[in-house]
């Protein structure tokens, strides 16, 4: 895409750059004018730089300039930055970083992207190569971190959540409220916006990490303790709120009989799927978790998307009559692999066992019938649903 056409698509997308900074006079001018390549629609949000910020963007008097005389944060300079653009019309925003690790010429694949996907309610986030020489350990796994969070939170897998170059459509997130203003902020933002509706999708970008004048403003301690307590926050809700509704909102759009075939007892799921909810329930009823086997099966169901019917269904292995024969066995078993000698015959196994005696014994034993267990009856249940599923074939065709 040649310059000229990329300049007229971003007039015709109504998109712009924002390009939050703070102290970054080193590599700033140098991303101004790369993104001055593709458009004059840009927007510099300077965060209460104390450097020699304020005189460098006045070189370029054809953007939008913001000045915000405290510095409070990458976040609160975002959110700055989408107001002001919204007020001026624009329906997207790229945001790139002013420290020099994002190359501004990979600004067409977003605007590329954009324009080639039907569903225009869309975040995209440049996805890094995080294994390429020259990325600190400690960013690669900040960003594996941040990605099991938003896959748990949205049920969504992205290569990297991380990335400040991104693509954000202002007029579908203009009425999601926020909170953050520091570096969380980024986190919030493509959380909210999965749970709203819009679409989040990773795009292929280059990085830089090996710049003599690159400066971050990261605090690894501050910045990834603020995260970790908007993520714990955010499972929370997850899990008490927007499961639930979007259960509701299923039931209410499907009718509650169409509802309790498709998503409570699965019944267009596949006999992979089938197996491993079985073998789910099964792990978790011959577990040691006494009490908590209802809620974990439903939880881990939820989490890994299986049939929760099938799953709770085969977790009741522990119901009341069949607790001595599971603890029975899972004694036995235990004592059997550390080699201890276990004299209590299944007669003795009542509620009045002192189980403390023989815990070592029983949480080992526990897990391995659990894992057993499980991994036969996944199996056995599988070769029966695909025999089944075989002859139905069979019998309609």
């Amino acid at each position: 895409m040649n310059q000229k056409l990329l300049s007229e698509n971003f007039k015709t997308l109504k998109c712009c750059v924002i390009i939050p900074t703070y102290n970054n006079y080193k590599t700033l001018q140098q991303v101004v004018e790369g993104v001055l390549v593709f458009t004059e629609d840009v927007i510099v949000v300077n965060d209460g730089s104390t450097d020699s910020t304020a005189e460098i963007l006045l070189q370029f008097p054809q953007i939008q300039q913001i000045l915000l005389i405290k510095n409070k944060g990458k976040g609160n300079a975002l959110r700055q930055g989408f107001k002001h653009a919204d007020s001026l019309g624009y329906r997207y925003a790229i945001t790139i970083d002013s420290d020099g690790q994002h190359f501004p010429e990979d600004i067409p694949v977003f605007v590329e992207a954009l324009e080639n996907d039907s569903n225009k309610e869309i975040l995209l986030i440049g996805a890094r190569n995080m294994t390429q020489l020259g990325v600190p350990k400690k960013s690669s796994f900040g960003n594996k971190f941040s990605n099991f969070w938003f896959w748990v939170e949205t049920g969504t897998r992205l290569q990297d959540t991380q990335s400040g170059f991104r693509l954000y459509p202002l007029f579908a997130m203009k009425n999601l409220k926020f909170y953050t203003n520091k570096f969380e902020f980024e986190i919030e933002a493509i959380v909210k916006a999965a749970w709203s509706g819009i679409e989040v999708k990773n795009v292929p970008i280059r990085i830089h990490y090996e710049l003599e004048n690159r400066v971050s403003h990261f605090r690894p301690f501050k910045d990834f303790t603020r995260i970790s307590i908007l993520n714990t926050w955010f499972v929370l809700v997850t899990f008490f709120y927007i499961k639930p509704r979007n259960l509701f909102r299923k039931l209410k759009k499907k009718g509650l009989k169409r509802f309790i075939m498709e998503d409570l007892l699965g019944s267009d799921d596949s006999a992979e799927k089938k197996a491993l909810s079985i073998a789910l329930g099964v792990f978790i009823g011959f577990s040691p978790i006494w009490g908590f086997h209802t809620i974990s099966v439903i939880f881990l169901a939820i989490l890994f998307k299986l049939n929760k019917a099938i799953a709770f269904a085969f977790s009741n292995v522990s119901l009341p009559p069949f607790i001595p024969f599971i603890l029975y066995f899972s004694l036995k078993l235990g004592s059997w692999i550390l080699g201890e000698n276990f004299v209590l015959s299944l007669n003795e196994i009542d509620p009045s066992l002192e189980l403390m005696k023989y815990l070592k014994s029983y949480i080992v034993g526990s897990l391995a019938l659990s894992v057993s267990a499980a991994i036969m009856c996944g199996i056995a249940g599988y070769l029966i649903l695909t025999l089944f599923e075989r002859k139905n074939i069979f019998n309609n065709g």
